[in-house]
């Protein structure tokens, strides 16, 4: 049974570390010359990074399980969560904290290099995650290899699991089985998918009650239930999309905070992590602001006029 107190709403797992972000001032990269001009971006991101900040930025409380490496982005990452009022379960990474390279591309689009460090080896403290997951109501778990013996003691303490299952590519990948078994909820992105009825379906197959959500970019998002896949027009606001890292993190968040935490029915939670998404795709990474709460209610009500 799923609980329904304690004094965190949220703990995400896996998934923190310091990314680059290079903003290409051209339409594409000049493979013909030696340099390129860009300019170049640090910031803490990465799923768990994104979706532990979207949850604290809403107002919940909210806790990270995650490791970092004993350098200087690792201490930024402590510094980062602790100033955003996030507790923090840190590992050691003996190889380091974790890194991105994003090429961003003036229409917003990303090509992303991706150093996960030593995460197949990182082996966490179960009797603190233990600890720090009773005091939870959802856990929202990325795709770290150690995040899967989460899942068990997660089960045992009725915590609801959510998974962010990234650009899944292949239905039956028996790296990503734990997480699929075991989540409440799966959020993937649609790009390997591009008619995503038959993922939405093998997701759902064992798991009639489950909601999967589905990230389609610029076509909106999907929602699959035991009435089918439905979809969900993008949601304009007004103002361009520069850079999408984060956009799938934000929904995810979104939707979890207004469906499990807030008890909103899916489809108005779904359009409140798209309005969530569409505000962060708004921004440059190293300026991004998750929405606040307040901000989030003023523009559910407006487009729900």
């Amino acid at each position: 049974m799923a609980r329904t107190s304690g004094d965190l709403d949220a703990v995400v797992a896996g998934c923190i570390g310091v990314d680059t972000n290079v903003y290409l001032y051209g339409a594409d990269i000049d493979f013909e010359v030696e340099a390129n001009f860009s300019r170049n971006i640090d910031c803490v991101g990465q799923a768990g990074g994104y979706s532990s900040l979207g949850f604290a930025s809403l107002g919940r409380p909210t806790a990270f399980i995650g490791s970092v490496g004993r350098d200087w982005h690792g201490e930024h990452i402590r510094q980062e969560l602790a100033r955003a009022g996030i507790e923090s379960l840190l590992f050691d990474d003996p190889l380091g904290t974790h890194r991105s390279v994003n090429f961003m591309y003036r229409d917003g689009r990303r090509k992303n290099f991706y150093d996960g460090k030593g995460q197949m080896e990182v082996r966490p403290d179960l009797d603190a995650c233990r600890a720090l997951l009773s005091r939870a109501r959802v856990l929202h778990v990325h795709l770290e290899n150690w995040c899967r013996d989460l899942l068990p003691l997660a089960r045992q303490l009725g915590v609801v699991i959510s998974c962010d299952l990234q650009d899944l590519t292949a239905l039956d990948d028996p790296y990503r089985r734990d997480f699929i078994e075991q989540a409440d909820f799966l959020f993937f992105s649609t790009v390997n998918f591009p008619d995503p009825h038959e993922a939405i379906a093998w997701l759902r197959r064992e798991h009639p009650e489950r909601l999967v959500i589905g990230g389609m970019g610029a076509r909106g998002c999907v929602l699959g239930s035991a009435e089918g896949a439905r979809f969900f027009p993008p949601v304009d606001l007004d103002a361009p999309v520069v850079d999408t890292n984060g956009a799938g993190d934000a929904l995810a968040v979104g939707f979890l905070t207004g469906h499990v935490l807030e008890g909103r029915a899916p489809e108005d939670a779904l359009l409140r992590g798209q309005i969530a998404a569409r505000h962060l795709c708004a921004q440059e990474s190293g300026r991004k602001q998750p929405i606040r709460a307040a901000h989030l209610d003023e523009r559910f009500h407006s487009l729900r006029r």
